[in-house]
């Protein structure tokens, strides 16, 4: 047996573990979160801790990837490929808890007129309050209650969540809270979740870290706006198809195999106690329809508050994220796919990558002299590269030639400042941004794999349209994180053809739009079912010639 202890600010704990296991396992037993987005595959180099009885540790030379040199000296290791033996104790840097992070939390307006679910019935005569949904008695409240009725919206991002109380009386929103979703510090993207909740205890594991930083949600919330939550009679969850799986318990391993296919299809309602949700007693959740194991109900969501079936022309509808969703609306026809852009874009498998927290680089331009011009989150000193700067520091340097068609960093820019910023970093070209961030050339490949798959998905949607982009009237972008891009940006690195600007409309978090009216209307949940019953799905996997589209999609 080993003997592991946990250092973290002022948070110590000690798990005995079996000799050889990795410190990452020993980890989650304790119960300590390390992020590790890769699923401790040792590809994302985010797992670094502090082993401060470092000669005990035998340091596995796969680590060289992930640890420099410098790192290496300090007794910095990756969790996931060190095993544990003897008695070591390891110091783990304190995790982001969502609060100093950047999350969009608003998102496209949209008029809706007040007639939800839940109804509540004074009978003063008895001097009590019912609560009434579609004609279902749900419960009875002593004195009258009708002015405090509220429900809530969250959407369930695969990296962020949103939480939005509003009063179900005269549709004011009252408050948000947004935070990181602690899955992810399991596994990043959608794939990689669902492995992990094959493991032992990994879905309970998951569903409870949901429910737990959801009762959080509600509370800040609840408090905030100064009401109580048993006061909160419906929740409505906006999310991908596994993220909706995890929510609810439910077993998402269908979803990674043939024929894909979800248990969980939306348009139903659950008791919200029996999740252990604090809010009121017979509280409900709802979620809304979903198209398919890849196209959940936040693309529903996005379908409903950009209105895309009530459009006349073309419009294309991306939701840009750590999934790349996307629709095509042709005169009310809709078309619907999904492609797996990873998490590159939320600052994921990025040597200096890094959540849209205080200190990231969000913006980046060279200037007419070749001087580069950076805006970083909170205006605090560059700490790391955030989405939606990578994304400008790929365009700019792809516009300048210091990145190739084919990716390839070189030092033949256009402007001799910016060519001098070409180094070596052990023994490997990289572009200098500050004296601690930069960019790799691995990088650059995380970059080309993200961009290609959601271009791959425009074009195919396009193609089985038999259109061409420059027929598309307007482009709407939709997420929390899409929010924040530059639209030249995504041009500049090929994600979305040059056809495209000029018709480019940022929606914000639209997942939360649609989830507002599917909560402040009942009317909607039977028009969108509706809708989505006549959605034709696109599955990538099962398109001839996918993987051919998407390597000629790779290039800048």
């Amino acid at each position: 047996m080993a003997r592991v202890t946990f250092k973290r600010a002022d948070k110590k704990v000690t798990v005995e573990t079996t000799t050889g296991v990795s410190i990452l396992a020993a980890a989650r037993k304790a119960g300590i979160l390390i992020e590790s987005p890769c699923n401790g595959n040792g590809t994302c180099g985010k797992c670094k801790v502090k082993i401060l009885n470092q000669e005990l540790v035998s340091v596995d030379g796969n680590q060289a990837t992930g640890i420099t040199e410098e790192e290496r000296a300090q007794g910095i290791v990756l969790a996931c490929l060190t095993p544990v033996a003897g008695e070591l104790v390891v110091e783990v840097a304190a995790r982001p808890d969502g609060r100093n992070v950047q999350i969009i939390q608003h998102g496209h307006s949209l008029e809706i007129p007040v007639a939800g679910l839940v109804d509540k019935r004074y009978n003063d005569i008895a001097d009590r309050t019912e609560i009434w949904a579609d004609n279902e008695l749900l419960g009875v409240e002593q004195g009258n209650t009708r002015q405090e009725n509220y429900g809530l919206v969250v959407d369930i991002g695969t990296t962020t969540l949103v939480a939005a109380l509003f009063d179900l009386n005269t549709g004011q929103e009252l408050a948000t809270a947004a935070a990181l979703n602690p899955q992810s510090h399991h596994a990043q993207d959608v794939l990689s979740r669902i492995k992990y909740a094959s493991t032992p205890d990994g879905l309970e594991v998951m569903h409870s870290e949901f429910i737990s930083i959801l009762n959080q949600m509600i509370g800040d919330t609840a408090g905030k706006a100064e009401i109580r939550r048993q006061n909160i009679y419906e929740i409505i969850f906006s999310g991908n198809t596994c993220m909706l799986h995890l929510a609810m318990n439910i077993d998402p391993s269908s979803l990674g195999k043939f024929p894909y296919n979800p248990v969980i299809t939306g348009g139903t309602r659950y008791r919200a106690g029996e999740y252990g949700i604090d809010a009121a007693e017979f509280a409900q959740i709802y979620l809304p329809p979903v198209m398919s194991a890849y196209v959940g109900a936040d693309i529903t969501s996005g379908i409903l508050a950009a209105q895309l079936k009530k459009l006349k022309g073309l419009t294309l509808f991306v939701d840009i994220g750590t999934n790349g969703e996307m629709v095509l609306a042709a005169d009310g026809g809709l078309i619907a796919t999904s492609t797996a852009a990873g998490p590159a874009f939320e600052g994921m498998n990025i040597a200096c990558g890094m959540r849209a927290a205080p200190g990231a680089i969000e913006k980046f331009n060279i200037a007419g002299d070749g001087t580069i011009e950076i805006k970083t989150i909170g205006n605090e000193a560059p700490a790391g590269i955030c989405g939606s700067g990578l994304i400008d520091i790929v365009g700019e340097l792809v516009k300048h030639r210091v990145i190739q068609a084919t990716g390839r960093l070189n030092g033949s820019a256009t402007l001799p400042a910016v060519a001098a910023r070409v180094i070596k970093k052990d023994g490997k070209p990289v572009f200098q941004i500050t004296d601690a961030v930069y960019l790799s050339q691995k990088d650059i490949r995380q970059v080309q794999l993200a961009k290609g798959a959601i271009r791959a998905g425009i074009e195919a949607l396009l193609a089985k349209s038999g259109m061409q982009p420059e027929g598309i009237d307007r482009v709407y972008i939709a997420g929390s994180f899409g929010y924040h891009l530059n639209p030249e940006s995504l041009i500049n690195i090929g994600l979305l053809p040059p056809a495209f600007r000029d018709k480019i409309e940022f929606l914000g978090n639209t997942s939360k739009t649609g989830g507002q009216a599917f909560l402040l209307n009942n009317a909607t949940r039977r028009e969108m079912a509706e809708v989505v019953a006549d959605v034709e799905v696109l599955e990538l996997a099962t398109t001839d010639n996918f993987d051919k589209l998407f390597v000629s999609c790779l290039n800048f």
